[in-house]
């Protein structure tokens, strides 16, 4: 500590400089946050997916209906203990830009198909009781100022009309990762209102007695509803969730391409402002051994002052990060899962001071190597 005078003293002789220095690296982590935020929307789905749960669809399309029928038979199947069904509503609230995920679910089995989702016994009693109860993911209900007990109009986009709700709870996932902007409420009570696509749901979720039994009874599903009206496709939930991914892999790849090469060359820019910084030193560092401190304590100095700024930006620039992920997710929607975990914080730091050593370690061998009558010199 009796040093940290010199190394402040250091750091702030040019104040611009090292201010402009920090700042590239802020730039540069908070951009490492972002990219590591939406590498991890993308992939939250798979990354979450129950192990013992399986998505059918219709064959053609996830837009086309399957019969409710369906469950039955399904239920009959060996290596199957639980099934659910939902459909997609896709409406508006108040503003066609509030969209949020709406889905008519199977109210009996909703609950223990998806263990993960946090809601009170008294919230879920009311919403069960309540044909027209609802319940939302908490980040939805934060966003509108949503309560319980509010009544929450819904206008249809593909089941036309004006469609009213009461919010009888709100939901909170287990995990970070979890999905809480969705907003859920009684399929019979769809199917009663609709006027076309009566008896159809858009896809069942089931849950397998075995993990290592998902391929075997995908299969055996899909060979069932073989050659019938309604061809079915059966993925594991992981396998489902990744077909989205790849969908989106265009856009994600632009997104990691450009932030990265951007992220990138911020670093570099970055080192090499470092090593000039230092390297205009080396005469003040020559009068630093002259004076009898050993080369050992000079190539030291030089690296923790690289390291300090290193931190410094980069811790600034992942607290932004974190805190601009606090805010939920900026894109209506798009990304649900909007989360800086902390091991990427650790990640980012660690980059940061990879890149601050990778600036500074050159500078301060040449310094600690450096004849006191030829530094002197050059002066």
């Amino acid at each position: 500590m009796k040093f940290l005078p010199l190394l402040i003293a250091n750091l702030f002789r040019k104040k611009l400089r090292t201010s402009l220095t920090i700042g590239s690296f802020a730039v540069a982590l908070f951009l490492f946050g972002l990219l590591v935020i939406v590498r991890g929307a993308f992939s939250q789905g798979e990354e979450i997916a129950g192990a013992d749960r399986l998505v059918v669809i219709n064959k053609t399309s996830m837009i086309q209906p399957l019969p409710i029928s369906y469950r039955d038979r399904l239920l009959r199947m060996d290596g199957i203990k639980q099934v659910t069904y939902q459909n997609w509503f896709g409406g508006v609230y108040q503003d066609p830009k509030n969209f949020f995920p709406q889905f008519a679910i199977d109210v009996a089995d909703q609950r223990a198909m998806y263990p993960e989702f946090n809601i009170s016994e008294d919230q879920w009693k009311a919403f069960v009781e309540d044909r027209e109860g609802a319940i939302a993911g908490k980040s939805t209900a934060e966003k509108y100022g949503w309560k319980v007990g509010d009544r929450i109009p819904i206008k249809g986009t593909i089941y036309t009309g004006a469609w009213e709700f009461n919010l009888r709870g709100i939901y909170d996932g287990t995990r970070p990762a979890d999905d809480t902007t969705q907003f859920w409420f009684h399929y019979d009570y769809l199917d009663e209102r609709r006027t076309f696509g009566k008896g159809d749901v858009g896809w069942y979720v089931l849950r397998v007695t075995n993990p290592d039994l998902s391929v075997r009874v995908a299969k055996t599903i899909d060979s069932e509803f073989a050659n019938s009206p309604f061809e079915t496709k059966t993925d594991t939930e992981k396998e489902f969730a990744a077909s989205f991914v790849k969908q989106m892999g265009n856009i994600e790849f632009l997104i990691l391409t450009v932030g990265g090469v951007v992220f990138f060359t911020l670093l570099l820019v970055t080192g090499n402002t470092m090593a000039i910084a230092v390297r205009e030193r080396i005469g003040e560092l020559a009068v630093l051994k002259a004076l009898g401190f050993s080369n050992r304590f000079v190539l030291i100095l030089v690296m923790v002052e690289s390291l300090i700024v290193a931190f410094a930006g980069g811790g600034l620039g992942l607290l932004l990060a974190k805190l601009f992920s606090l805010r939920g997710d900026p894109t209506g929607g798009i990304l649900p899962y909007f989360y800086l975990p902390p091991i990427w914080i650790v990640a980012g730091i660690g980059t940061a001071l990879l890149v601050g050593t990778a600036g500074g370690i050159l500078p301060a061998i040449s310094a600690m190597r450096l004849r006191v009558v030829d530094a002197i010199r050059r002066v």
